[in-house]
């Protein structure tokens, strides 16, 4: 597995900008592009989505397993990885400082949205 760079996480944990795309169902060709919030935690990258794990983006990373993102100036192909556990109350507490103030911090970090939690990690 490859790592993100010090100043790609940087990037990344800084912006709104965060778009993801899953592969279709070749494996190689991109989806379409959904503006996502993603936090930086530990080094790493997560991701979640609002509509819990009935979210098309979800299902197709999910079944895919690799996509492609742009966030921050970043442009790369990417694996996904379903996340579970501890680190979910870091990543909760990542939204909340990243996030505070918007009405849209409750819902994504709920239950719903904690159980669509993938980490992204370039490929």
């Amino acid at each position: 597995m490859t790592s993100w760079t010090i100043g790609q996480l940087e990037q990344i944990g800084t912006t709104d900008d965060f778009h993801i795309s899953p592969y279709r169902a070749d494996g190689t060709t991109p989806g379409t592009p959904t503006w996502i919030w993603s936090v930086v935690v530990d080094g790493d990258v997560y991701v979640r989505a609002y509509n819990g794990t009935a979210s098309r983006w979800h299902r197709s990373a999910l079944k895919q397993g690799a996509g492609h993102i742009r966030a921050g100036g970043i442009d790369a192909d990417v694996t996904f990885t379903p996340v579970d556990g501890e680190i979910n109350d870091r990543i909760d507490a990542a939204y909340a400082r990243k996030y505070a103030g918007s009405p849209y911090l409750p819902p994504m970090i709920s239950t719903r949205t904690r159980a669509a939690t993938v980490r992204v990690d370039p490929e």
